[in-house]
């Protein structure tokens, strides 16, 4: 298949797990819609087009590792593990539910395909890092992606990874950030003033790159070149919009952690492409 085809299949595969993520949360009567929804082709490109993974061996040593340090978005890497074969896609409906295995953050004890156990926001990036320091050790190639949000690099521990993977040569590390511009308490520049992000990346000595966060064309390319790297780890700056794909959610912060009425559900999956039973 070419790359244009390629593209094509995978940002239906997104659409399709954007419908995933509105229905689970729907269903729960929980969850975060608005930092799922903005982390949709991230997930997707890595899942169906760059990781190399093995849905029938999870834990075979040489994959490659994802890591979604902001948690919360979860129900984009449930949605996308079901649909890669790693659990039913009928688990799904047991998102947040009790003995589910779809906790409201990823446990890799639990499910399957999961890399990383996230709680606490900020720890990605480092753990990220230990990851690529132990394939180094024992002689494994794989890389490791990275998807962080943008108010969570307002982290400190974030930054100490940031010096160390230059430090380190950790040119496997691949981190994305979903920089949809707000974060739980409001718009980032006015929580902390993070930005701009990329010219304090680069002084760290990471090789940084700037794309729009939903072209899936965009997302290969800067994986691809971030792979020609030798001697630095990279960072992906992903410009994206909270809530994307869901007109009614789109950059409205109050969809950050909200549950749509049976009518907002409905118009959701209309404005997707789905029937209600869809």
């Amino acid at each position: 298949m070419d790359l244009l085809n390629k593209i094509r299949q995978l940002e239906d595969t997104a659409r399709q797990i954007r419908i995933d993520i509105v229905t689970m949360i729907y269903q729960a009567g929980d969850g975060h819609p608005g930092p799922s929804l903005s982390v949709v082709e991230l997930i997707t490109a890595c899942y169906f087009h760059l990781l190399n993974i093995d849905p029938a061996n999870p834990r075979k040593p040489d994959r490659d590792r994802l890591i979604l340090s902001k948690g919360h978005a979860c129900p984009a890497l449930y949605a996308a593990l079901a649909r890669k074969g790693y659990f039913p896609h009928s688990d799904l409906k047991g998102l947040r539910s009790l003995h589910s295995h779809l906790q409201g953050h990823p446990d890799m004890n639990k499910t399957p395909g999961v890399d990383f156990t996230s709680g606490s926001l900020g720890h990605g990036v480092s753990i990220g890092l230990g990851m690529v320091l132990a394939g180094r050790i024992t002689g494994h190639d794989y890389y490791v992606y990275v998807i962080t949000g943008d108010g969570e690099i307002e982290e400190g521990i974030v930054w100490e990874a940031a010096i160390s993977a230059s430090k380190y040569k950790a040119d496997r590390l691949i981190v994305m950030v979903d920089n949809n511009g707000i974060q739980s308490g409001g718009p980032i520049s006015q929580v902390s003033g993070i930005e701009p992000i990329i010219p304090k990346w680069e002084a760290f000595g990471w090789f940084c790159q700037q794309i729009n966060g939903h072209d899936i064309g965009q997302i290969i390319q800067a994986v691809d070149n971030a792979k020609s790297q030798r001697g630095r780890p990279s960072l992906i700056l992903a410009k994206t919009i909270k809530g994307q794909g869901v007109p009614f959610m789109v950059g409205d912060n109050s969809w950050h952690k909200r549950v749509p009425t049976r009518e907002q559900y409905e118009q959701a999956l209309k404005a997707l492409g789905a029937s209600v039973d869809g």
